[in-house]
């Protein structure tokens, strides 16, 4: 994928800025309405944009899945990794159509990925990959296991850029990813977070435009 700034990228629905961040859910809706689902602003988007095989934390996810089932939440997940779990990823969206869907590895379709969704879930140090960054540049708030460049949200201080559990375990990324959901209803705070993760790339491209 070409590095692009959401505040000057051809290829999504919605151009956005760090000052302009309330346009992005409309390109959630407009993948809502491509994926032939039905238009929920108010439901948060998870995404897993770096795949999934063991290395990354596959057996971690599998004990994970039957709670992410339980949240009302959409799932993207980028169609690379293992064919095991790409054979489970496959089964899962063919019984949950309505909320799982598996993102070609297409330009366009990963970058409407980051367009659109509101959180990227990490099961293994993302240290030194390119998708934090990615998620960054798009305003995609990471849940991952505490690493450099990420900063745990402090909900009574207002800072931090991203949702991060110490133990890399079922019970702590569970709790992350709940946490991420029950900040979300709260729009306002929720933009202040993506703010963060835009701005967190300064002295690089910001998107300010």
């Amino acid at each position: 994928m070409h590095l692009h700034l959401p505040s000057d990228d051809p290829l999504i629905v919605r151009k956005y800025s760090i000052g302009t961040v309330d346009l992005k859910i409309q390109n959630k809706t407009a993948l809502q309405k491509e994926l032939g689902w039905p238009s929920e602003p108010k439901r948060p988007m998870l995404c897993l944009p770096a795949g999934m095989t063991d290395k990354l934390g596959g057996k971690l996810l599998a004990e994970l899945l039957p709670g992410l089932l339980s949240l009302q939440m959409e799932i993207l997940v980028l169609g690379k990794g293992s064919a095991s779990y790409g054979a489970l990823f496959t089964k899962l969206a063919k019984e949950n159509g309505h909320r799982i869907h598996i993102v070609a590895e297409d330009d366009r379709e990963i970058r409407m990925m980051y367009a659109a969704a509101d959180m990227a879930l990490f099961l293994a140090d993302p240290k030194g990959m390119k998708e934090p960054e990615l998620c960054l540049r798009y305003g995609v708030v990471p849940l991952a296991p505490a690493t450099d460049g990420l900063e745990d949200y402090n909900p009574v201080q207002e800072t931090g850029n991203a949702f991060l559990f110490e133990q890399p375990d079922a019970w702590n990324a569970f709790a992350a990813v709940v946490r991420a959901c029950e900040t979300y209803k709260f729009p306002f705070d929720w933009r202040t977070i993506q703010r963060h993760c835009m701005e967190s790339l300064s002295g690089r491209d910001r998107g300010e435009q």
